[in-house]
């Protein structure tokens, strides 16, 4: 009897063990789905595109997270949010990082059982420019005084502006002094350099020391000798947005400076100054604040282009040449830019090896035609067709590349192909084709202009978009002469190639 009734509690405990095993089990079970599903709702209802601090300050204000109201304690064992590490089978974990306020982000790595992670991506914070803004001289060091206007104050003036220009802009700003106090030029110098900065701009006013006091306007330096650091672009953006912004003078932009500020940072550097203290006109413009605001947003316009330039495709039709398209590449070899060639297939058969040129160095080629004849090309549908697949033909068996860009001869629209080119569009467009007219040229086709004309056209004709498609021939000699310093006139740009991906600009 006694034995009986022993093994009987034996089983009734065994039996209530099992029946709370599993009810714990089902806690946890709804515990994790809660926690899933409440992550997605986080996801799906936070702003788009915010990053993991934003999003931590917007989930502070629908629920209090930060005070570990929400589940404190409970499934929180490393200290660094929910759930972290909790029914870890990969060593990675799920949920590690979740919800982690220690700077890492949301989500991060959670259900992660491959090391990559499920939105690994989700909250990681674009990165932040930092700009040095330097005033130059500053206590002791009044810089330059004239008529009672001492250029240190000017300076700050300016600079402060050109901080908060900035700072609207969304860039992390630094200032070397923000009052007037003196600091040895290598102290700004080591001061930048520290704190890793992406650009640093020094703002001067400058001063004749001649009998004549009419002499104004902009100079900007930067150190030419270092081609590591895009001091030049920098330097060139800034000097240009300056003098469009404050319609100044424009004078030298000097890249000999041997400037402690910009020959020892080790960042993109440049000093500009921004007038003449000694022509009593230009003084009184620069003791105003709408004046120096002007200035300001020149400075910071040109920075910004610098970090976030507008796009330009460097077209090129008609070739490959016997001598200008090989001169055309030296060009861009030199310059790290890549073009986008538009060939005609017979030119291909008479100089295969600059077309394979162009491909082994990178650049990107589309159809333009086999033979320009437009009379015969826009004939019909059924020629322009022919053509195009003779011109196909050739390219892919000189080149081997297989292109979907096209570029009709004389533009998509021309009067020579009114009456069928809308036939023509409609079936390239079926065969998976992409036609791309332009939005800006040289006229280099256009009779024999000088190369500074052909400079001239080129910029005139971009209008500060912020995407262009600029038009060229590689088989015009003074294209080929002038192209170098062409490509110098648009620092705005950044140059791509062309895809069958890129928004095509047509007429």
């Amino acid at each position: 009897m006694y034995r009986r009734k022993r093994r009987y509690r034996r089983s009734t405990k065994e039996k209530a063990k099992r029946i709370w095993m599993a009810f714990a089990s089902m806690i946890l079970i709804t515990g994790m789905t809660g926690i899933f599903t409440f992550m997605a709702v986080v996801v799906l209802a936070a702003p788009k595109e915010l990053g993991a601090q934003n999003i931590l300050q917007w989930m502070d204000e629908t629920r209090d997270v930060s005070s570990n109201e929400f589940l404190e304690g409970e499934t929180d064992v490393s200290g660094n949010g929910l759930m972290a590490g909790m029914m870890d089978v990969s060593g990675n974990g799920i949920l590690i990082g979740a919800m982690d306020v220690s700077g890492n982000g949301i989500l991060i790595g959670a259900m992660d059982v491959s090391g990559n992670g499920i939105f690994a991506e989700a909250a990681k914070e674009p990165y932040i420019p930092l700009i040095v803004v330097d005033a130059g001289h500053g206590g002791e060091d009044v810089g330059c005084v004239e008529g009672g206007v001492a250029e240190k104050d000017v300076n700050l003036q300016i600079a402060l502006l050109v901080k908060s220009a900035l700072e609207e802009k969304g860039y992390r700003v630094m200032m070397p002094r923000e009052t007037d106090e003196y600091l040895e030029k290598e102290e700004r110098v080591e001061l930048a350099n520290s704190y890793q900065a992406d650009a640093y701009v020094s703002i001067h006013q400058n001063t004749y020391e001649g009998t004549d006091k009419s002499i104004s306007g902009i100079e900007t330096w930067y150190d030419g000798s270092d081609d590591t650091r895009d001091s030049s672009r920098l330097a060139k953006l800034i000097h240009k947005a300056t003098i469009s912004s404050t319609e100044a003078v424009e004078r030298e932009l000097l890249e000999c400076a041997d400037f402690c500020v910009t020959g020892k940072t080790l960042m993109p550097a440049c000093l500009i100054e921004t007038g003449f203290l000694s022509n009593p006109q230009e003084r009184a413009l620069l003791s105003t604040t709408e004046y120096q605001e002007k200035i300001a947003r020149g400075i910071c316009n040109g920075i910004d282009l610098y970090f976030n330039p507008k796009t330009m495709y460097l077209t090129f039709d008609d070739g490959p040449s016997a001598e200008c398209t090989d001169k055309v590449l030296d060009v861009l070899k030199e310059k790290g830019i890549k073009a986008t060639f538009f060939l005609i297939g017979e030119y291909v058969e008479k100089y295969p090896e600059v077309a394979r040129r162009i491909v082994a160095e990178g650049h990107t080629i589309g159809i333009h035609c086999y033979q320009h004849d437009y009379g015969v090309l826009y004939a019909s549908k059924e020629n322009f067709l022919a053509d195009f697949q003779k011109a196909y033909d050739v390219i892919y068996q000189v080149t081997g590349v297989e292109t979907k860009l096209f570029r009709f001869p004389g533009g998509s629209v021309n009067a020579y192909n009114k009456d069928v080119r809308e036939e023509i569009i409609e079936e390239m467009t079926n065969r998976g084709y992409v036609y791309f007219d332009w939005n800006a040229s040289l006229e280099d086709a256009a009779g024999e202009n000088e190369p500074s004309q052909l400079i001239e056209n080129a910029v005139s004709t971009t209008l500060g978009r912020k995407r262009i498609v600029m038009l060229a021939h590689d088989r015009v000699s003074n294209t080929a002469l002038c192209l170098s310093e062409l490509l110098e006139q648009f620092p705005e740009y950044k140059m791509e190639i062309l895809t069958a991906d890129t928004e095509p600009i047509q007429f």
